[in-house]
């Protein structure tokens, strides 16, 4: 799969068969077959993806739109599959370039969980992805600066397709790469408490006690090398209005910018944090993907090690001041998907 900042390659393997692999994707890195009929049956089937995945799906229609808004000079704002008058025009010579200045082991992470010992494969990994050769330094990537937010923006897209309209409101915030100490872990377990799941304000207030919302909730996307978003969504239930549901989420938001969350609330949020990532050693295939995304966004493996001691020392009133530092509805970007005139 690729993410916005990587491309990862994964395979479940019995312990007996990690050497075969290793060295099968060893010689992927160096030695993949390129040619003219190879091009266009993938670029036909990522064609058929964006059609499949984006254009027929109006929700993720107006996702892509909507992060064409929020980011204003960041790469995020151009979807990972692509635009399809870009794709469609993709071809060897592209595929080619791109795979000599990427596919190295110096641009790559290797990340290999289960039950397995460390020296056994530090071995497989001299064995196999050592005889391939390194190659050239990459020069500095230039990352670009996103400006100032200092505008609220709006995108919507009314279609036939859509029977219960929803919205999402976004702002840029700092990731886990880029914030200051301690911020990261406060947006985290600020979007815990207020649109986490079942237990969150969000949803205890709009869903259960107003019974107006038929979902609403926060996300907080931590694991990215530049900045990143803050996201709060909602949908209407029965005859509430659309408005209605959005104004009572921004107030759940403006309530704890102003007057923070409770020592209950941060506590049982930390709680639930930590009892996950003790969940995710169950499945080896969780752990791997924490450290590849972590490590293949600026962090390193203390950072993964350490997350669940910083997520403890977070106070409430850190999370009150993020909360009051970046969720500003005047430099936020909202998206609405509405049914289409007289459905």
């Amino acid at each position: 799969f690729t993410s916005y900042d990587y491309t990862a390659f994964y395979e479940t393997v019995v312990p007996q068969a990690l050497e075969q692999m290793m060295d099968f994707e060893a010689d992927r890195m160096r030695n993949l077959i390129l040619n003219d009929d190879v091009i266009a049956t993938e670029r036909d089937v990522i064609l058929e993806e964006r059609r499949s995945r984006i254009d027929s799906n109006p929700q993720a229609v107006l996702g892509e739109e909507v992060d064409a808004t929020l980011w204003q000079n960041q790469p995020y704002r151009i979807p990972v599959i692509g635009w399809m008058q870009e794709m469609e025009k993709l071809n060897r010579a592209d595929a080619q370039a791109f795979y000599d200045k990427y596919y190295t082991p110096n641009n790559a992470v290797l990340v290999v969980a289960g039950d397995v010992e460390p020296q056994v494969v530090k071995a497989l990994a001299e064995k196999t992805y050592g005889k391939v050769a390194r190659g050239p330094d990459l020069p500095p990537r230039i990352r670009p600066v996103e400006p100032e937010q200092n505008t609220r923006r709006t995108v919507t897209l009314a279609d036939a397709r859509v029977s219960v309209p929803n919205f999402s409101t976004q702002w840029v915030v700092p990731s886990y790469h880029t914030a200051k100490a301690g911020e990261a872990e406060a947006l985290d377990l600020l979007a815990e408490i207020l649109g986490g799941g079942s237990r969150s304000r969000l949803y205890q207030q709009l869903v259960v006690k107003q019974g107006i919302a038929a979902e609403a909730g926060a996300f907080f996307q931590g694991p990215m090398l530049d900045a990143t978003n803050f996201t709060v969504y909602g949908a209407p239930r029965g005859d509430a209005k659309l408005a209605d549901v959005q104004a009572a989420v921004e107030a759940e938001v403006a309530r704890i910018a102003s007057e923070g969350v409770t020592s209950g609330e941060l506590e049982k949020a930390k709680d639930r944090f930590v009892r996950s990532m003790i969940f995710a050693r169950d499945k080896q295939d969780s752990m791997a993907n924490i450290y590849g995304a972590t490590l293949a966004t600026g962090g390193n493996v203390r950072d993964v090690e350490e997350w669940p001691g910083r997520i403890r020392k977070v106070t409430a009133d850190e999370v009150r001041q993020v909360a009051a530092r970046y969720l500003n509805l005047n430099h936020s970007t909202s998206g609405y998907l509405l049914p289409q005139a007289g459905n």
